[in-house]
């Protein structure tokens, strides 16, 4: 049997609600995936900057939508479906993107000594908050713990529908400094597994991506010198554990995410697909 490609590969007329569109990974996936034909909604807290990726996909011709919101807060997530639903129908695609890290949830140092213990000039992880790691588990693991269940549901009842949620190279293996983020982007790696499981009947497939380093603001302030901008020790070891020697480009997750979003993945959930230059694999 000869495969049309096209076909399979085809995401033309499908609804794709995207979580933290406002963001630079997840604003490239939704501009990608309107340039596919998708109708999107892109959601963030970030209203400026959301309704001007909305509206800048609209000027290209293609349909979009915007909401202010919160993932955390279920009922507006509730109403954004009952809207969407109205207007285009129940969502095709949820792409879980809400997430990010926070300096106040991470710690100065790779290696904790005694002699730090009493340096008061660094925070160590025992001076952390329970509020700061509260706020990086609640956006990167809570959000899309929740938006799965509205939206999920509503590809359930449908019959048919593909979550796709967006984790990390922490989730895998967790980084040093960043113990809060990892904790949470490796919950997000099992729960992709445990619902995948769990929808496998429905029609609905849920899988994650893990990006690797891929440069965003959020991230720049681990990797880069703050006063000369410069590569700081632990980007350059991050680029050396990169088999491929460098950074990634946010529009190099696309195929990847198309790829799960289509039908040329039928057979493929509760999967986690590193999009990570080799740095998985990788090992002295």
């Amino acid at each position: 049997m000869v495969v049309d490609l096209n076909e399979l590969f085809g995401l033309t007329g499908k609804i794709a609600v995207i979580t933290g569109a406002a963001g630079a990974l997840c604003g490239e996936m939704s501009e990608s995936l309107s340039s596919c034909g998708v109708r999107t909604v892109l959601l963030d807290i970030d209203d400026t900057t959301g309704e001007k990726r909305a509206a800048a996909i609209r000027k290209s011709g293609n349909e979009a939508l915007f909401y202010k919101c919160n993932v955390l807060d279920e009922e507006r997530l509730r109403d954004i479906l009952k809207d969407v639903s109205n207007i285009w129908g129940v969502p095709d695609f949820l792409i879980n993107g809400a997430g990010g890290n926070q300096s106040s949830g991470s710690t100065i140092q790779s290696f904790l000594s005694r002699e730090k213990l009493s340096d008061k000039t660094e925070a160590t992880f025992f001076d952390m908050k329970l509020g700061n790691i509260q706020s990086i588990m609640d956006i990167n693991f809570y959000g899309t713990f929740l938006s799965s269940i509205v939206f999920g549901k509503g590809m359930t009842e449908k019959g048919k529908g593909v979550i796709v949620n967006i984790s990390s190279m922490a989730g895998i293996s967790p980084l040093t400094r960043v113990g809060a983020y990892s904790a949470a982007k490796a919950g997000v790696i099992n729960f992709t597994k445990w619902l995948g499981v769990y929808l496998s009947h429905t029609g609905v497939r849920v899988n994650t991506i893990a990006p690797g380093f891929i440069m965003t603001e959020q991230s720049r302030f681990l990797q880069f010198d703050k006063k000369t901008g410069e590569m700081n020790e632990r980007g350059r070891a991050i680029v050396n554990g990169t088999p491929m020697g460098r950074y990634g480009e946010s529009d190099e997750l696309i195929g990847t995410l198309i790829w799960l979003l289509s039908d040329a993945s039928s057979f493929v959930t509760g999967a986690v697909v590193p999009v990570d230059g080799g740095f998985s694999s990788y090992s002295l």
